[in-house]
């Protein structure tokens, strides 16, 4: 399974939400900026995302996007499994042949695990991590 620049640029709108959590709506416009990628099409990623209920969209001047749970509540498969589509990482019928039907079973759920397991302050966290572990020392 290969996550498109759906998955990943979704992640990267709901990191940035997260990481303004509780501040007010955050606009597109930012987060694209920010993060030099095309706002008109963080505008298409956006759209399923509050469809599904993890964004809000707050309308004027000071408008833009909140989290719609707090991001201890939003797993990194939720928004994989709206922007992507079912997670497995290949097409298999219960007519394959039983060793390998079993090895994508366990593939596919041990990348669900992941996914699930992982929330949008798990990945805040990491990326605050990375940050202080790329420092560079001389002596």
């Amino acid at each position: 399974m290969k996550i498109s620049t759906k998955g990943r640029y979704g992640l990267t709108i709901m990191m940035e939400l997260a990481g303004k959590f509780g501040e007010g709506p955050i606009s597109l416009k930012s987060i694209a900026e920010r993060n030099q990628l095309s706002e008109h099409y963080l505008e298409q990623l956006i759209a399923p995302l509050r469809n599904a209920g993890l964004v809000k969209s707050i309308r004027g001047a000071y408008g833009g996007y909140i989290l719609s749970k707090a991001p201890e509540q939003i797993t990194s498969g939720d928004i994989i499994r709206i922007l992507e589509g079912p997670i497995s990482p290949v097409d298999f019928t219960e007519e394959d042949d039983p060793a390998k039907r079993d090895l994508w079973i366990r593939i596919r759920d041990s990348i669900a695990s992941v996914l699930d397991s992982t929330t949008l302050a798990d990945l805040i966290s990491f990326a605050g991590h990375d940050e202080i572990d790329n420092y560079m020392f001389y002596i």
